[in-house]
């Protein structure tokens, strides 16, 4: 080590193991911040600087006592701020005593109760498995995304040596990872693959086996999954084990963190931000109180330490800076009736007497931020702001704000600015969105706002939340960026959100989103089907033998209604949960030919069919021609008809012959009370997979993430059951159609649910699953090309 070079953590926690407590106050100096960012979105301003003094002390306890971090201390501190304000939180509700949690070790990140099974993914087992110094520099590189030049000292490394070593424990994070997928017994065929895979992220393969791995990810979607994790492990890192030591407001704690360093840039005081004499005197008169080994360990350099600690602040001409107050604390009241509560994922707020519109931050996440307290009697707020599905160019899309009261009485009335992103514009309310559909709208009233939108709101119960999407449209020109952002003000109270995504180029906008006890529902069948006088037809029509494809026929119009003035038409049966109510309603129809129109709908018990004209058309090209989508609102249509019955289409624009396909599907948003308090969101895709594209992802902003229990229907055109390799996943392996040949490698086998027989070319499934931390929808086919037209999902709040 050169004259000058600053001590690393590693060499200043060895120096107070041997009683320097000088270099404990170069620790507390150099973290504080961060302690303090995490403890700002935990506790009440009133509480930070107890918090951040405690967790300090607790480590200074453990690291003279033999234990605590070796080099790792930034993780270390956050993991012990995130427990000191559980076990607070767990005192203050007499769940226990403080004897239960003198003595403890936290080797191992504390895992919040909402993030229970995070630990568990591969990529933060791999993480956990890497050498400490390894860890460290991973995380304040990638996971704080700090530049080498800041994260030198802490490492005891110049910028260059720090840049050298995130390389390669980048690499070892990705060999860990592979082992880890080694570990648990791969298919055969995968196994030699996942073996090159690390060499094939960095270029180092020949052609030869690069060609390999290409073509085996191609048609495993395991693997390829496999590979977007190795090819991209700082997201990885952000993504799963961020949160895993933060916890679940890691964004806000990003965000409030990148903010302090940033100002402290500007201000060039080391001790306005990192704390000054006062936290260091208040973490040794802590210890002071504690047993007279340690006292009598760090008594010799400690007054050295406070000596120039006060001195460094009696020199300084800075003012001190105006902290932020406090944010959303660990535990909180139970949830209104049937639902759970949801994971916060908080930004820090500003003081009230300073709040200004939300700024775009360079720090992209979906935050909140109640400035409350958690005192008796007072409302606590908590908000988040996000793109539903995404925000596309050139096409309509949803933003949604969701907000709840935590706090012991009622709020006053509320007021939310959301502000849009450029491009971005608000669609005033259509009429028949005016009603109260399950927190769709939900007392908002909302007009423009200039270029953005002012809502309105009675106050919220205590305990209560609220949801209110907002309908906009983005311009094609609209530039990519920060997301919108939404500062909510009621009376006193000032809440600020920003979210993570803004307008994309490509995705899939949302039709239609709500909350509660809802779920998602979709029926269909097909209008051309194999010529009676085929040999084998009748058979294909049952799904029988081969032949099971539209591209193996002449299709002519399928007309099975009892009606003489149709001249195609199919039915399907639609059995929606007891007690349920219509929601919303979106009727697609899909066919090959060059132009849309009107279709004929025959609700359940009625003789007499409806004309429906298109509210909205996409049109696409296939390789067998020119195809269109087509989508209209029968939302009051669906809710005065029956429950439970056939529905009937028929007389669509479409074609006839070879390769031809012309189907319909009706996708519901209902309410089931069986159901626990849920999300739900229908997301128009209209996209081409297969050719050039085999694999398109499809992001799932506004949903929640970490192991949340879903329910996905898919609407799908022009997809051949004898034509294997299409593949569906939400980010956990290829999932399982509930209907057709239930085969996960051919989901689109022509089936739909609610038509018993072969509905060529027209796919609408069922499946199960569970989104992961970063929701995002796989659609991938190895051999067909197929118009994956709709999404519907309903998944269960986070708890």
């Amino acid at each position: 080590m050169g004259v000058g070079t600053p001590q690393s953590d590693a060499e200043l926690l060895q120096a107070v193991r041997e009683g320097n407590a000088a270099a404990y106050g170069q620790l507390y100096e150099r973290h504080v911040a961060a302690a303090r960012a995490l403890a700002r979105q935990l506790v009440r301003r009133a509480e930070v600087e107890d918090v951040v003094a405690e967790s300090f002390t607790k480590i200074l306890d453990l690291v003279g006592r033999g234990g605590g971090p070796e080099s790792g201390f930034r993780t270390y501190l956050l993991t012990v701020v995130r427990r000191t304000v559980h076990d607070r939180s767990r005192i203050e509700s007499r769940q226990v005593t403080t004897g239960e949690i003198e003595e403890y070790d936290p080797g191992v990140p504390f895992v919040d109760p909402v993030l229970v099974g995070l630990e568990k993914s591969l990529i933060a087992k791999a993480f956990l498995s890497l050498p400490e110094r390894w860890r460290a520099v991973l995380w304040h590189t990638e996971v704080e995304r700090c530049k080498p030049a800041e994260v030198a000292p802490l490492l005891g490394l110049s910028p260059n040596g720090v840049a050298a070593l995130a390389y390669r424990a980048r690499e070892g994070l990705r060999q860990a990872y592979l082992q880890m997928h080694l570990g648990s017994p791969p298919k055969h065929d995968c196994r030699p693959v996942l073996g090159k895979m690390g060499a094939y992220v960095r270029d180092g393969l020949t052609r030869r086996d690069a060609k390999e791995v290409d073509e085996h990810v191609g048609a495993c979607e395991e693997c390829n999954g496999v590979l977007l994790e190795l090819t991209d492990v700082k997201r990885g890192l952000r993504v799963m084990v961020g949160p895993l030591v933060a916890g679940p407001i890691f964004a806000g704690y990003a965000a409030t963190l990148a903010k302090s360093a940033a100002g402290a840039r500007r201000a060039g005081g080391l001790l306005r931000v990192l704390g000054g004499a006062g936290g260091l005197l208040r973490v040794f008169g802590r210890l002071w109180r504690g047993p007279r080994h340690q006292q009598a360990a760090l008594a010799g350099s400690m007054a050295v330490t406070v000596a120039v600690a006060a001195g460094l602040l009696l020199v300084t001409d800075e003012k001190p800076i105006t902290r932020p107050t406090a944010a959303v604390p660990v535990a909180g009241p139970p949830p209104f009736a049937g639902e759970p509560m949801p994971v916060p994922v908080p930004l820090q707020s500003e003081e009230p007497a300073r709040v200004r519109p939300p700024a775009r931050s360079p720090v992209k996440s979906p935050v909140t931020s109640p400035v409350t307290s958690r005192e008796p009697g007072r409302a606590r707020l908590r908000a988040t702001v996000e793109a539903l599905g995404s925000l596309v160019r050139a096409r309509p899309g949803i933003v949604g704000l969701r907000l709840r009261n935590y706090g012991e009485a009622p709020s006053e009335a509320l007021t939310a600015l959301v502000d849009l992103p450029s491009g971005v514009t608000l669609v005033p309310p259509a009429r028949h969105d005016d009603r109260d559909a399950v927190g769709t709208v939900d007392g908002w009233a909302c007009r423009p706002s200039g270029h953005d939108a002012r809502c309105a709101r009675a106050p919220l119960a205590a305990g209560q939340g609220t949801a209110l999407f907002l309908r906009v449209r983005v311009a094609a020109e609209a530039p990519e960026g920060a997301g919108p952002a939404v500062r909510v003000d009621s009376g006193p109270l000032h809440v600020t959100a920003q979210a993570e995504d803004g307008v994309r180029t490509t995705g899939a906008p949302a039709r239609f989103a709500t909350d509660g006890k809802v779920a998602v529902r979709a029926i269909g069948n097909s209008l051309l089907t194999c010529p009676d006088t085929g040999s084998g037809c009748a058979e294909a029509r049952r799904r029988q033998r081969g032949q099971r494809d539209n591209d193996l026929w002449p299709m002519t119009a399928l007309d099975q209604d009892d009606s003489s003035g149709t001249g195609a038409s199919s039915g399907a049966a639609l059995s929606l949960p007891k007690g349920s109510k219509v929601v919303w309603a979106g009727l697609y129809w899909s066919a090959s030919a060059t132009t849309a129109g009107p279709i004929k709908v025959r609700p359940p018990g009625r003789r007499q069919y409806t004309l429906v004209k298109p509210d909205d058309v996409a049109l696409r090209e296939l390789p067998s021609g020119p195809v269109y989508q087509a989508y209209a609102d029968v939302s009051e249509l669906v809710a005065a008809s029956p429950r439970n019955g056939t529905w009937w289409a028929a007389d669509m624009p479409m074609e006839e012959g070879v390769s031809r396909h012309a189907g319909w599907s009706l996708v519901l948003i209902v309410t089931d009370p069986a159901e626990p308090y849920s999300q739900a969101m229908v997301l128009d895709a209209a996209t081409v997979v297969g050719g050039p594209a085999r694999r398109v992802r499809i992001p799932l902003g506004g949903l929640s993430p970490a192991a949340s229990p879903a329910r996905v229907e898919l609407v799908t055109w022009e997809g051949d059951a004898d034509l294997k390799g299409d593949k569906v996943s939400l980010g956990s392996g290829a999932l399982t159609p509930e209907g057709g040949d239930r085969d996960a490698a051919n989901v689109f086998d022509e089936s739909s649910t609610g038509a018993a027989e072969m509905t060529f070319g027209v796919d609408v499934d069922t499946i199960g699953a569970e989104l992961g931390v970063d929701p995002g929808l796989t659609i991938a086919t190895d051999k067909d090309v197929v118009l994956f037209g709709v999404a519907a999902l309903s998944v269960r709040a986070r708890s």
